[in-house]
């Protein structure tokens, strides 16, 4: 692959302060390397779909990425379907799928591997919900890489300020996540894996064994195989919470007697009281609301990832 357009967030991650001069020295690596970049910076939430949509209608080989999981989710909605590759740079606050492939955290670095890294069909996970605008419906559907969280997840991210977020990373998630376990109040919803109901109050669908930051909630989950890790819980005490939290910090989360880890293929969650509001999020931005349907798309994506993981 000769040529590439690059993609990237000036805004994602800590120190958006760097992203330009990281960008620049990015492509001087590549070009070195041989692959003539086209840069295409995102002005907005958004935008990064569409540029890369067009990248995918005039026949790019290679479209890069740099940015967070969301800038990530937003390209792939774009060049999915196409025969285009997907490189990524890491560049955002969590960098789950980054993490995931073992990619070096700095884009630099990851720009001086990419030339040895080579494309893999994979899996994607698809989201199909109904909208509604006024009095219209429409059926919506979307993809995602690593995550789908339905219910307490979402609500966090709902209610994290954008400007919180990019100050503080990882940990602004995690101190919205305390504030709003003192408010929610998790209505419960029903969860059909593959057919069979589980009662959960809050339901992670992954790709990728990693969840954000140090948290694994699913570390039975397959990144290069055709099927979700779930990993559902079912209480809505407040003090239940707390121990699923603990739990969760200390990776033993799988030793709870009420807490499943299961594998699937096709997930359709259903508020289990009319009326109720449940959100669910996609690669950690907010999306829509339950019911929704989550399926595997087998052979969705070509992504270029390091030797080793090629086969």
């Amino acid at each position: 692959m000769k040529s590439a357009t690059l993609i990237y967030n000036p805004i994602a991650g800590r120190k958006p302060q760097r992203r330009e001069k990281q960008i620049q020295a990015a492509v001087a690596v590549l070009r070195e390397a041989g692959i003539a970049v086209q840069l295409a910076p995102t002005t907005g939430t958004g935008t990064a779909e569409g540029l890369a949509r067009a990248a995918a209608d005039q026949g790019a080989e290679l479209i890069l990425v740099c940015g967070g999981d969301g800038t990530i989710n937003e390209v792939i909605n774009g060049m999915t379907p196409s025969r285009a590759t997907l490189g990524i740079l890491p560049g955002g606050t969590g960098n789950i799928i980054a993490r995931e492939l073992h990619l070096p955290p700095d884009p630099v670095r990851a720009a001086r591997q990419l030339p040895l890294w080579a494309p893999r069909r994979i899996a994607l996970g698809q989201a199909s919900w109904v909208e509604e605008v006024g009095p219209a419906r429409r059926l919506r559907q979307r993809y995602f890489l690593s995550v789908a969280g339905a219910g307490f997840d979402a609500h966090v991210v709902y209610k994290l300020s954008t400007t919180f977020k990019l100050a503080w990373g990882v940990p602004a998630y995690a101190w919205e996540a305390l504030r709003q376990a003192l408010q929610y109040k998790f209505p419960p919803f029903i969860c059909r894996v593959d057919g069979e109901p589980h009662a959960v109050s809050f339901a992670v669908v992954q790709r990728t064994k990693r969840y954000g930051g140090p948290l694994r909630l699913t570390p039975h989950a397959e990144f290069f195989e055709p099927h979700f890790g779930l990993c559902l819980f079912p209480s809505r005490k407040l003090t239940r919470w707390f121990l699923y939290a603990s739990a969760v910090l200390a990776r033993q989360h799988h030793r709870l007697r009420d807490v499943q880890l299961i594998h699937g293929q096709k997930v359709v969650c259903k508020p289990g009281e009319p009326g109720t509001s449940i959100r669910f999020q996609l690669d950690g931005e907010l999306v829509g609301k339950l019911p929704a349907t989550f399926e595997v798309v087998p052979e969705a994506l070509n992504l270029l990832v390091p030797e080793g993981l090629s086969e």
